[in-house]
């Protein structure tokens, strides 16, 4: 049996081909996708671990948790406890560390690099063992700063030249004084780090006497253990805890290794998908290359094989086709994994250097992957085959479908999707956390439901385009039937292409229901003109918002500051606000009192009055960041959103009771409402910052929007995988359908149908089995946006579902393109059939 199985694979080698290339795609898929998350995590980890080589031991801050009415007074890690940690026994020396973010601007004016990866940092004394001098000095006072060596040299800079930088708003102007060597992974990964002398950056972070963290070198002949546990004695426990060297960098690589998760299980994801619509492919590959061979396998029974040694010598077959496949997939996602690095290197996206990683666990997990699909889905075939009874198919009758299995098949199917539509319908009423499980539960039930009754399906949605293609006259009529001649192939073929379709769909309802929302939010909140922010969203100087108030034009200001504070035993976050501008900057619906901000009155978001118990009227008391305590009133309940929300009450009030207070936001109206000249003067008035974003509404959304549009890019990049894989569906099916049929378009040929004729014929069929796929796949996917839309923007009172009728259009044409493009090799093929052999065949 393993030599017949072997013959057939030898026989039937252009055959299966598509077969081999439909797992090759999916398993290349996967391996590549653990080669490049092995390979970028790998390098992210050893590039890290090399910044904690000048440490051995790290103390860190303690964190406290509030009780009662005041809030817990965090501790400080000082120069003092500093000076014990590197007198004490096995220590060599010991550094105070102070981090920040630090928006350094280029030549050019515009940021270095973007958000979050623009860090700073102190130098520490003339030497620092942490950042090795290239060129140049230390830097002293606030004029001078030091930059990385990666840094210099994207953007020019050298010893002596002045650069502009912001920490929190003002812009900087000091000198460079020293470019250093850096083994840290954000450099490495292409950031930028700022330093100043360490007295200066604890000004600038606002850590004045402080540090973020105590570096401790050990002693040669002193374990990292045996110093940590000299510090512990001389480090309170309420001030701060200690980590070893070796600890740090553990922490450091499982940080890295679940940041790589979420991408890696992405990318694994759309793999799998490509993996399930090609099982499609596989059992239709079987299915027809076990029917073309049923007398085959009926002489096989009847000279003494076993129903399970047919099924076994079919399963065989699969099993060297798919080894086959995974062994070249392995190979082409090798190459995926090291193309996949090279691109993000020219989108600017440095990487840490190393090696390509190929783990045991990759080559394991490609080959179980890529020959466990084929064998399951060569199975079914293989088993249907053996049931064949031998003199049934001798006469070569094959067994139809029995009108039993049918109804078991279209019961079954509908048992599915109504379970499936109920339990999407269920995780609608739930919010979004919970509601995720039972979402994801009831979509695979609904899709797989669908797949089961897609034969049942295809007969009135092909009868559907009886009309059209009535027009095609002879052609278009045969196609018709062909393409409802056998109803299992062409759901088989046509789901492939339903589920691609579906994803798409799904995420395109939803991304643009969202964005027209966020959109509407926007709009409807805001009567500012403009919002200012940090470009990280990290917290403003109060000097901004006094700035821009200054500045021509403007006619109201207020900052969004966030401050701490403790109300009925918890912590809760007031928002500082301009009383007497806010109402000019802002449109929200009051639902309760009025929206009148000043003294003691507030006001406040919905959510926040529900869990309180609050109405207009009501009376709390708050207890502030310095243990005061004030009876506040609240003046009215407003509808809050996603981008304002909250206790709102006047600057005025809470600032003396800040000791650094710091903006989230500024909001600014100007006199002539948005414009491009009044966009450069608050840019001007700024200083030009680098490292601050003024955005009228219109950005806003945009800035929101970006995240969508970037996922969906994504999402169509990744699913293209699976829309190749359902065109190699369609071109086996068609090429195996035009074999199959050989006898029957000879016999047409020989009536006189002409070549062009039999082309139009099996285009047409091409194109209704593409259009019937695409057609379920759309109709799908609007139904899983809504849901998921349902789901996610539950909270937002201005979600609406929004179908874009445009791009559904360009899904179905592409459906389309798909069947026109799938037909063009078996059209050519059946039309080359000469008619007298044709008929001859078997």
């Amino acid at each position: 049996m393993f030599r017949t199985a072997l013959r057939n694979v030898l026989a039937h080698k252009a055959r299966l081909l598509m077969t081999v290339l439909a797992v090759l795609l999916g398993v290349a898929f996967v391996s590549g996708t653990l080669v490049f998350t092995n390979t970028i995590s790998d390098a992210f980890q050893k590039s890290s671990a090399k910044g904690f080589d000048h440490v051995d031991v790290a103390i860190r801050p303690e964190y406290r948790e509030s009780e009662g009415d005041r809030l817990a007074e965090q501790p400080k890690l000082t120069r003092e406890l500093l000076e014990k940690a590197a007198g004490v026994p096995g220590a060599a020396s010991a550094v105070g560390v102070v981090d920040g973010f630090t928006a350094l601007a280029g030549k050019d004016g515009g940021p270095a690099v973007d958000g979050f990866q623009s860090r700073g940092g102190n130098y520490w004394g003339e030497e620092d063992p942490r950042y090795p001098l290239a060129r140049g000095r230390a830097p002293k006072g606030a004029g001078e700063v030091a930059i990385d060596a990666e840094t210099a040299k994207r953007t020019g800079y050298g010893i002596g030249d002045t650069v502009r930088l912001s920490i929190d708003g003002p812009v900087l102007e000091p000198t460079v004084t020293g470019i250093f060597t850096t083994d840290d992974g954000n450099v490495a990964a292409g950031g930028s780090l700022t330093l100043f002398d360490t007295a200066t950056a604890q000004k600038l972070f606002h850590k004045e006497g402080a540090y973020d963290e105590i570096d401790v070198r050990a002693a040669s002949g002193t374990s990292q253990s045996a110093l940590r546990a000299s510090l512990d004695e001389v480090v309170p426990e309420d001030v701060g805890s200690t980590v070893t060297g070796r600890q740090l960098a553990d922490e450091q690589a499982e940080a890295i290794a679940s940041s790589m998760e979420g991408m890696r299980t992405g990318l694994l994801v759309f793999a799998g998908i490509a993996l399930f619509v090609g099982t499609f492919i596989i059992a239709n590959t079987f299915t027809m290359l076990v029917a073309q061979r049923t007398k085959e396998l009926a002489l096989m029974r009847a000279v003494g094989a076993s129903r399970r040694q047919v099924t076994r010598s079919v399963l065989v077959e699969a099993l060297v086709v798919g080894a086959v496949a995974a062994v070249a997939g392995l190979a082409a996602g090798i190459g995926i994994g090291a193309g996949m690095r090279s691109l993000m290197g020219s989108f600017a996206a440095t990487l840490p250097d190393g090696p390509l990683v190929v783990t045991p666990g990759t080559v394991v997990a490609a080959l179980a992957v890529g020959v466990l699909v084929t064998v399951l889905a060569a199975w079914l075939p293989g088993r249907r085959a053996a049931k064949i009874p031998p003199v049934a198919a001798m006469s070569s009758v094959h067994a139809a479908a029995t009108t039993r299995s049918l109804v078991l098949r279209n019961t079954l199917g509908a048992l599915l999707s109504a379970a499936g539509t109920a339990v999407v319908l269920y995780a609608t009423t739930l919010d979004g956390t919970s509601g995720q499980a039972p979402m994801g539960l009831g979509a695979v039930l609904l899709v797989i439901g669908v797949f089961v009754l897609t034969p049942l399906l295809s007969r009135p949605l092909v009868a559907a385009a009886a009309p059209v293609l009535r027009v095609f006259g002879v052609a278009g009529g045969l196609a018709r039937r062909n393409s409802v001649r056998n109803p299992r192939r062409t759901a088989a073929t046509a789901s492939a292409l339903m589920i691609g379709l579906t994803l798409i769909t799904g995420m395109t309802v939803l991304a643009g229901s969202l964005q027209r929302s966020i959109d509407k939010m926007a709009t409807a909140a805001l009567k500012a003109d403009y919002v200012v922010s940090m470009a990280n969203y990290n917290t403003l100087s109060p000097e901004v918002a006094e700035k821009l108030g200054e500045t021509e034009g403007v006619t109201a200001v207020s900052p969004l500051r966030n401050a701490p504070a403790r109300i009925d035993g918890a912590t809760e976050y007031l928002t500082g606000v301009d009383g007497a501008a806010i109402g000019e900057l802002t449109d929200l619906a009051v639902e309760d009192g009025a929206f009148e901000v000043g003294g003691a009155r507030v006001v406040v978001d919905d959510a926040t009055a529900e869990d309180h118990g609050w109405r207009a009227g009501s009376r709390f008391t708050v207890a502030y960041e310095d243990g005061a305590k004030q009876r506040l009133t609240v003046a009215g309940v407003y509808e809050g959103n996603e981008m304002i929300r909250g206790i709102m009450l006047d600057t005025a009030v809470l600032a003396p009771h800040q000791s650094d207070p710091s903006d989230m936001q500024v909001m600014v109206k100007t006199a002539g409402g948005a414009s491009a000249a009044a966009e450069d003067r608050l840019e001007k008035a700024l200083g030009n910052n680098p490292g601050i974003l003024v955005q009228d509404k219109k950005d806003v959304s945009e800035g929101i929007a970006q995240m969508f549009t970037l996922m969906l890019n994504m999402l169509y990049g990744l699913l293209a995988m699976a829309v190749i894989v359902a065109v190699l569906g369609v071109v086996n099916t068609l090429a195996m359908s035009v074999f199959e049929r050989s006898q029957e378009i000879g016999m047409l040929r020989a009536i006189g149908l002409d070549r062009r004729g039999v082309k139009r014929m099996v285009r047409l069929e091409s194109l209704v089995i593409s259009l019937f796929g695409g057609v379920l796949g759309v109709g799908l996917g609007v139904f899983f946006g809504w849901a998921a839309g349902q789901l996610v923007g539950g909270g937002m009172a201005t979600y609406e579902l929004v179908l874009p009728w445009g791009r559904m259009a360009v899904f179905l044409l592409l459906a389309a393109v798909v069947g026109v493009l799938a037909a063009l090799w078996p059209a050519r093929r059946a039309a080359r059939l000469d008619m007298l052999a044709a008929i001859k065949a078997e």
